[in-house]
């Protein structure tokens, strides 16, 4: 075996644990076994963390087994020498609930999620080209918005909107302004906005009808009154409409790379913007050739996610089909031919994953 052939082995072996590694955790953080291990930070029997999740010991042990040989958890002798297990604090740090904004373990949740989802499809649009309807993925967006909630409810209000146009804009929101959330989803960023800012007026845009009974139904109980939905192809927004010319703001949290005409919901968004108006289009911090994506961090997850997700949703009925890493580039190249005569691209405080890309009419 020459070691060229013997370092890849290595490697293969490698990307089989890590990736059995993936799965294992995202079963312990859904059913909480990180939290309850974190929670007293001491060496305790599988009975017991079994005993304090409410869950099947034998499960558990399993599960641990799993940990422990990946040194995510730590085995320790006890006193009377049955094995006990130490999730260490700096890896609660990361993987517990209590993270935050810091929470990889939330993330390891996705690939499992997008594996059961869609496997297959993606499958036959190997042989196909075809893309895949958002009806296979309804797990995986009730999974996202959750995602979302949590990190929009952390920095959305606290951080982001106030390092928007040097704080000008949380004094106009504040003043009360027409904003518009563009392809909403379950509209987790809009009611956040309109909760924080009550004299203004937010429209939620999104093609799917069952998110946007979601979003409704969560407004209401909200008790908000300065929030509406409405069901619309962002691509056909480009033409005058109803909405022409009404928002002061808009906003695009992820949503324009998984479009399937994405330069039309690009100029559909002009459309929308008064003459003075803004837009702010949050997308993936990457770069537009595959190359330039070789050192990061996470380019292999991205890509993943990209291709068993956003990029076969976008090529749905001969659409475009950008994918998550359409990258920089190509973002600021479309956004100007589109129609936008400024374009500023910026990081977001606390967000290393995405680019903040703000832009005039």
């Amino acid at each position: 075996m020459t070691e060229e052939v013997k370092s890849f082995q290595e490697k293969m072996i490698a990307i089989l644990n890590y990736g059995s590694l993936n799965l294992a955790i995202g079963l312990g953080y859904r059913v909480g076994l990180f939290d309850v291990m974190d929670a007293e930070n001491r060496p305790r029997t599988a009975a017991e963390i079994a005993a304090a999740a409410n869950l099947a010991p034998r499960y558990v042990r399993e599960w641990l087994g799993v940990m422990v040989c990946g040194d995510i958890v730590e085995l320790v002798p006890g006193d009377d020498g049955q094995p006990c297990f130490l999730l260490p604090e700096a890896h609660g740090d990361l993987l517990a609930r209590r993270a935050g904004n810091g929470n990889l373990g939330v993330y390891t949740q996705e690939i499992p999620l997008l594996t059961a989802s869609a496997m297959e499809p993606v499958v036959q649009g190997f042989f196909s080209g075809e893309g895949v309807s958002y009806s296979h993925y309804p797990e995986f967006h009730d999974f996202m918005a959750q995602l979302g909630d949590a990190k929009h409810r952390q920095v959305l209000v606290d951080v982001f909107l106030p390092s928007v146009d040097d704080g000008c804009l949380v004094r106009a929101l504040q003043r009360g302004i027409d904003v518009c959330d563009l392809g909403c989803a379950q509209g987790v960023a809009t009611i956040i906005m309109a909760q924080a800012f009550p004299a203004s007026r937010f429209t939620g845009i999104d093609i799917s009808t069952e998110a946007l009974d979601t979003a409704r139904s969560d407004a209401r109980e909200q008790g908000l009154d300065n929030i509406r939905f409405e069901r619309r192809d962002a691509a056909e927004l480009r033409r005058p409409n109803t909405l022409s010319g009404r928002f002061d703001y808009v906003t695009a949290f992820d949503a324009i790379h998984d479009q399937t005409r994405p330069m039309e919901a690009l100029q559909g968004v002009v459309e929308l913007l008064k003459d003075d108006g803004a837009f702010s289009m949050i997308d993936i911090a990457a770069e537009s050739e595959i190359e330039g994506n070789r050192d990061h961090p996470m380019g292999a997850f991205l890509y993943t996610v990209s291709l068993m997700h956003c990029m076969p949703v976008g090529l749905l009925d001969g659409g475009a089909g950008l994918g998550m890493m359409w990258g920089r580039q190509l973002a600021e190249r479309m956004l100007r031919q589109a129609g936008f005569s400024r374009v500023a691209v910026a990081p977001i405080p606390n967000d290393p994953f995405n680019l903040h890309f703000f832009c005039r009419k």
